[in-house]
């Protein structure tokens, strides 16, 4: 068997079996971003230096039994807005095009003390503002399964790099469903965990009340144990949680006397028939192994998008006006006193979609429409807790879609940016109530791409979702991986 095609612990296992080293895997990694990336585009930096150099290191503490944990040895890609001491880190943005972080992202210190190795930094939509990885100053992603189609986003590049056999898993950031989003276009499993568990300290921040680092990954083991691994209170991120992070325990096939909901309102008007009949066909699944599934009114769902967008854009305009080519990052070469540069530099370094949203939160925090807007979101943000607490009351676990449709084709999205933001209508409830929610490929549609399954759970239930994905993907069988069925054509 290709030692691509081994899911993270697999290679694990056999690197400590001494069937391969931690070399063949880097190497094998490596030489496969060499052949595919130029089709691709997963990645913003490729170390192909540090990694073979840090592989060797690794695989002695290995051998000397230093490192004996379930990921040693395993190549995995970063999401390009986690600082990497030593490692260009641009949030795939011109305005950081120069920037060498001195420290490294607590969630990346995590995964180097459970030895798993970093090959480079992957492409995404420019601070994680967008949906499909085309807003991007490093060029757009394509989606392995079909290169003429988006492979989502923010984390585009991370998903894609997993699916096309380019890293082994990759970590990357859920604003509003940068995670589970590109995990669904591309055919991987994708989990944003519950707001806290994960450390922020060194994520470039988009809106801070709302992004969560989490794991992308082959299949829903792997997924468990890098969250026990990135998994941790930290004293540096104050909204960091103590809590057990024994995920691996969760699985096992056993969903009996399991309750799950299915929110009608997910099921209405804009979603694909295709899509739907997947969905609906994998609670089927989760229905015949024991677990009592039945629809339920989810209110409020209509105005998650409008709330979301309002608090996300107020939050990333305080955040990002920190880049104002002072102390790191794009100058502008002319300009005529201090304004002038501030004004060119930002200018010259942002993207259109960035703008639109500093402007946009510009204008909900200012002054007269403070109340009308932002205040207002705070509150319908409250609403929706309280309306996912009520269905918490009564059921396990909430199943539904997790985007609209599947992978748009390259260029659709980003020409009405308004109906890229209803494509997020699925998955940004999750963050602004704060909750774990996973995605798990659950069939094909007729155009031959993937179609993701969302599991979601209350705060800190993440054992629940991991244990009923993990029982629908032992039923569901092998998935299948894109890059091998396109190369065989």
């Amino acid at each position: 068997m290709d030692i691509l095609q081994w899911t993270a612990l697999e290679l694990a296992a056999a690197i400590k079996r001494k069937e391969v080293t931690v070399m063949d895997a880097a190497a094998a990694v490596l030489d496969s971003i060499e052949s595919r990336e130029g089709r691709y585009n997963c990645y913003i930096t490729v170390d192909r230096e540090g990694a073979l150099k840090k592989a060797e290191d690794i695989q002695r503490k290995i051998d000397s039994g230093e490192l004996t944990g379930p990921l040693a040895g395993v190549p995995m890609a970063i999401k390009d807005n986690m600082c990497t001491e030593g490692i260009l880190t641009t949030c795939a943005s011109k305005i950081l095009g120069n920037f060498v972080p001195v420290f490294s992202s607590e969630a990346v210190l995590n995964l180097e003390k459970a030895g798993a190795l970093m090959i480079g930094k992957t492409n995404m939509d420019e601070f994680a503002m967008g949906s499909t990885t085309e807003t991007s100053a490093y060029g757009e992603t394509k989606n392995p399964w079909d290169e003429n189609r988006v492979p989502g986003g923010s984390s585009g590049g991370s998903a894609a790099a997993v699916a096309a056999q380019e890293c082994f898993f990759a970590l990357g950031s859920d604003t509003g469903g940068s995670i589970r989003q590109p995990a669904s276009y591309c055919g991987v499993v994708g989990l944003k965990p519950t707001y806290g568990t994960v450390s922020r300290y060194g994520l470039i921040a988009y809106g801070s009340s709302l992004d969560q680092i989490g794991p992308i990954s082959k299949d829903v083991a792997d997924c468990a144990a890098i969250l026990e691994a990135i998994a941790s209170h930290d004293e540096k991120d104050s909204t960091s949680v103590a809590r057990d992070t024994d995920f691996a325990d969760a699985l096992t096939e056993d969903v009996k006397g399991m309750k799950i909901g299915v929110p009608k309102d997910y099921f209405g008007e804009g979603l694909d028939g295709e899509v739907k009949e997947a969905v609906l066909k994998a609670a089927q699944v989760l229905r015949d192994k024991g677990a009592m599934v039945e629809e339920f009114d989810l209110s409020l769902a209509e105005y998650a998008i409008p709330a979301y967008y309002a608090i996300a854009a107020a939050e990333a305009s305080s955040n990002l006006e920190r880049f104002d080519g002072i102390k790191y990052g794009h100058r502008a070469q002319e300009y005529d006193g201090l304004h002038s540069m501030y004004k060119k530099s930002r200018s010259e370094g942002f993207g259109a979609e960035v703008k639109r949203r500093i402007m946009l939160g510009s204008f909900v925090l200012s002054s007269g429409y403070y109340d009308a807007y932002y205040l207002k979101a705070l509150k319908v943000k409250a609403l929706i807790k309280k309306a996912f607490d009520e269905a918490f009351s009564k059921y396990d676990l909430i199943l539904g879609p997790v985007a609209p449709t599947t992978a748009p084709g390259l260029g659709e999205s980003l020409a009405d940016p308004i109906k890229m933001y209803l494509g997020d209508i699925y998955t940004i409830s999750v963050n602004l109530a704060g909750l774990p929610a996973i995605s798990v490929p659950c069939g094909i549609d007729s155009k031959g791409l993937p179609i993701g399954l969302q599991l979601i759970g209350d705060c800190f239930q993440e054992k629940k979702i991991i244990q009923a994905a993990y029982t629908y993907e032992k039923a569901r069988g092998v998935f299948g991986t894109p890059t091998i069925e396109n190369e065989e054509k």
